[in-house]
């Protein structure tokens, strides 16, 4: 494993960190807790101490069972952890719960975490989604600078998400709060975090990013020969709300960019790894890990080759031409007056899908 400093703080983290959101909840399919523990010790064993997860994930279980696997080496790891849902609000399959971003509801957020953590001191505590007026709050910031003072929180970032867009929330982050920001970045889905990549290179600050393996399409279960009729996702996993095109279109991505992979040692997953950790940047990544497997396979990614320059430059122009499959699908917006942009930024009117479309 090698590590990394994440930039404008003094946190040095693995390359290839632990979502625990992958070991807590049943978004990825079913993990239980004698698997989750196992999985998040054989991961340390295997060089990582980057541990992000949330208090949303499994309404707190996901800050729980961290300290049932590694409460003995609490000072040899990173965690991060996140705020703003209103964790004891119902929620509805995969619906967001309610976001709250008072002061007083995140001193009170911040010591259930501790509490479930069972830690006297979180090293990076996350804005969870937020929009890009909840980022602007100055009385949450000063919430997060008396938790700083108070030596409950060592430093504060923003997650920004949930799914791909918030160019704006992320870019406010970097440019205006100058604090570490948790990106969605992988060789299918590089916009909006390269310009977020560009902004934060130029400013210092840190970012680490998530599903470099773009919700499993690069993860090896999938080839440029995969045919796919009907969703091949359990309903509870929330995939399954991806539409069919989405899933068709990603085999076809991957039947224009098979040069990466082909002939090559390493696997599929570890190469789409290696991509994401291309930027100095970028200080970790986190790949959803269900398996003993997966957490070797992905953590040997420091051990390979780094990817050609010749490959990365064929594939640039592959990606502004969206791989030849017609137009991107629009990205989540704060600012466009419609909630979604097109891929010139431009306000697009989008009906809500539903599973199968």
């Amino acid at each position: 494993m090698k590590y990394r400093r994440l930039q404008s703080t003094d946190l040095t983290v693995s390359e290839v960190g632990f979502g625990v959101w992958s070991v807590s909840m049943n978004w990825w399919g079913e993990v239980n807790e004698e698997q989750g523990i196992n999985l998040l010790r054989h991961a340390y064993e295997k060089g990582i101490t980057f541990y992000d997860t949330a208090d949303t994930y499994g309404a707190g279980y996901g800050e729980e069972i961290l300290p049932k696997a590694l409460a003995d080496k609490r000072s040899d790891i990173v965690v991060g952890t996140k705020f703003g849902y209103d964790i004891e609000a119902p929620r509805h399959g995969h619906q967001e719960r309610p976001q709250v971003w008072d002061p007083d509801f995140v001193k009170r957020a911040c010591e259930n975490s501790l509490r479930r953590l069972q830690t006297d001191y979180i090293d990076l505590y996350q804005y969870h989604n937020p929009r890009l007026e909840s980022l602007q709050r100055e009385d949450t910031v000063a919430a997060l600078e008396d938790l700083k003072s108070e030596g409950k929180i060592r430093h504060y970032a923003v997650a920004v998400g949930p799914d791909i867009g918030w160019l704006e929330e992320g870019m406010y982050t970097i440019n205006d709060m100058k604090v570490p920001a948790e990106v969605i970045y992988s060789i299918l889905e590089q916009d909006p975090a390269d310009v977020m990549i560009e902004a934060a290179t130029k400013q210092g600050v840190g970012l680490y990013s998530r599903v470099p393996h773009a919700s499993g399409m690069l993860d090896g279960k999938y080839t440029k020969d995969t045919v796919l009729d009907e969703s091949p996702f359990d309903p509870s996993d929330h995939r399954a709300y991806r539409r069919m095109h989405w899933l068709k279109n990603s085999i076809k991505k991957l039947q224009q960019i098979d040069f990466l992979f082909a002939g090559k040692p390493a696997t599929v997953g570890q190469i789409a790894v290696k991509f994401t950790l291309i930027p100095e940047i970028m200080a970790s990544c986190l790949p959803t890990m269900t398996s003993i497997e997966q957490i070797d396979e992905y953590t040997a990614t420091c051990d390979i080759d780094e990817i050609p320059q010749a490959e990365l430059d064929r594939l640039a122009p592959l990606y502004a031409d969206n791989f030849g499959v017609g137009a991107p699908d629009p990205q989540k917006s704060s600012t466009s007056g419609t909630g979604w942009v097109d891929h010139n930024r431009n306000p697009v009117d989008r009906k809500l899908m539903v599973p199968g479309e």
